[in-house]
């Protein structure tokens, strides 16, 4: 009855992280936090995509990031990318009040570049309570 169980289990994790790997795939846009003073994932942080159209920017989607500090499909569903600017806004200093803690950036927006659609963006935050660093994830 045990191994029966484990099996199941493990077809049962296999099948949820296949989900979550076939969702990230096919969604362009995908965020992960780390916090940089403890070393882990920041999980409850607000995260907002934005387009700009024509002089302005348009609100697309907003998501917080889970137990793993991810985001794994932040384009809205169903869409496909297209060329142009976008915008991602870390809501950091509403999570570090939310912990009670301090923070210097209250918003830490990361602009990018779309030259042509069919590709994934994965944008990455280390994050501190005085700091943080970027760059374009895979």
């Amino acid at each position: 009855m045990k191994l029966v169980r484990i099996v199941f289990l493990s077809s049962l994790m296999v099948a949820s992280v296949s989900a979550v790997a076939a969702e990230q795939a096919i969604n362009p846009v995908s965020v992960h936090v780390l916090n940089l003073q403890t070393g882990v994932p920041t999980p409850g942080v607000e995260v907002e995509l934005e387009q700009k159209q024509q002089e302005r920017w348009v609100k697309l989607s907003t998501a917080s990031t889970d137990q793993n500090g991810r985001i794994g499909a932040l384009y809205p569903a169903g869409k496909s990318i297209t060329a142009g600017d976008y915008k991602v806004t870390f809501k950091t200093g509403d999570y570090y009040k939310k912990n009670g803690k301090d923070s210097f950036f209250p918003e830490i927006p990361v602009i990018f570049h779309v030259e042509k659609s069919g590709q994934h963006f994965h944008i990455p935050l280390l994050l501190s309570q005085y700091g943080y660093s970027t760059y374009r994830g895979n």
